[in-house]
């Protein structure tokens, strides 16, 4: 075998383990992108605990087809970056869709959202759901306020009932 192929089979399966270990792919056009934006966007996804990095499609396509991914081979045509997020789905479409709003040249194509393959615009629905830790304290306020008005309402009564013993 030689070298070459070696190392585009190290890269395939490079691939394949970040896809497998994500829980959610964007994948985005960004040429165009200035040198000083593409610093500014690395560093706002490192932020955010999402891996971003530049394959060649061919090499995508293959590891995505081993892993039963055969619908983003339309999603892999021109330039393409792919955002890796480990732990938070949306993080990767949130932070690219914050940053393409103020740079036209960057553009979502797509997502892989734990397992499901996705389309530009319900890649830009994705990154409008708040980060897990944000949902999580919604929902314990949400629990925690109708706790707290029982509570509220239980010193009233009780207070009440002191005030007309007295």
């Amino acid at each position: 075998m030689n070298k070459n192929r070696q190392i585009k089979e190290a890269k395939i399966a490079e691939i394949k383990e970040k896809m497998q270990k994500s829980e959610g792919i964007v994948l985005a056009h960004y040429q165009g992108l200035t040198v000083e934006e593409d610093t500014e966007l690395r560093k706002n996804l490192r932020e955010a605990g999402v891996e971003y990095k530049v394959y060649k499609n061919t090499l995508s396509i293959l590891a995505a087809k081993e892993l039963g991914y055969d619908g983003i081979t339309n999603l892999l045509e021109g330039p393409v970056s792919i955002a890796f997020g480990y732990e938070d789905p949306t993080a990767p479409a949130r932070v690219l869709n914050d940053f393409a709003k103020d740079h036209k040249k960057l553009e979502l194509v797509g997502a892989i959202v734990q397992g499901e393959i996705f389309d530009a615009a319900k890649t830009k629905e994705f990154a409008s759901i708040p980060p897990k830790d944000v949902l999580i304290a919604k929902l314990l306020g949400s629990l925690k306020a109708p706790l707290s008005n029982l509570v509220y309402l239980l010193n009233a009564i009780k207070g009440k009932k002191e005030s007309e013993e007295v």
